[in-house]
């Protein structure tokens, strides 16, 4: 009688934390889906200031078009890309990353053209979306790192004793990271000649 007081005992105390294990996943997975579609927002206000931009340079100056072309076509591959946070890959986040760093490298082509023009540096529309394209860069940064924060959460539940069992019973792999791109760990050069 003892003996299996003692074994019902121990199955109800393991059921309780397999379930408070089960609980914490689904919490930080939840933290993961929020903080993902945080960084989709800013990723798509930023891709709703680009028409904007092209339209306001296009607008004022007599701009070549090859680089206003990458721009907007950086921005519709980026805009296809759809991931589901659920099933986040690597190979995924990295498609994802590729193409939001491809309009960015297409912005930063048009910012540092427009040096050409000091006319359309002044004017007051275009010094007002450069601000806010700033800012959205800075708000984008800030929402990669919360969603690395949460990944890493997630991650360290997913991967330590005990909350390693209910995730592998219940199928909970771990998330990737937002990494930089390559190549910037090293500073740009500037030569002033």
């Amino acid at each position: 009688m003892k003996k299996w007081l003692v074994v019902i005992i121990v199955a109800v105390i393991a059921g309780f934390m397999l379930m408070s294990s089960y609980n914490s996943l689904v919490k930080a997975e939840e933290e993961i889906d929020s903080v993902w579609a945080n960084v989709e927002t800013q990723y798509q206000h930023r891709s709703d200031l680009i028409p904007n931009l092209v339209n306001t340079v296009k607008g004022q100056a007599n701009f070549e078009k090859e680089t206003l072309t990458s721009v907007m076509e950086a921005r519709a591959k980026a805009t296809q890309t759809k991931i589901d946070p659920a099933n986040l890959t690597e190979e995924q986040l990295a498609q994802f990353q590729q193409n939001q760093n491809q309009v960015g490298s297409a912005l930063s082509r048009l910012l540092v053209t427009v040096e050409k023009y000091p006319e359309l540096k002044s004017g007051e529309a275009f010094m007002t979306l450069q601000a806010q394209l700033e800012g959205m860069e800075n708000r984008i940064n800030v929402a990669r790192n919360k969603f690395n924060e949460a990944a890493k959460v997630y991650n360290a539940k997913v991967r330590t004793f005990p909350t390693k069992l209910a995730a592998m019973i219940f199928g909970f792999k771990e998330k990737p990271y937002f990494k930089s791109v390559s190549g910037a760990e090293n500073a740009p050069s500037v030569n002033f000649q």
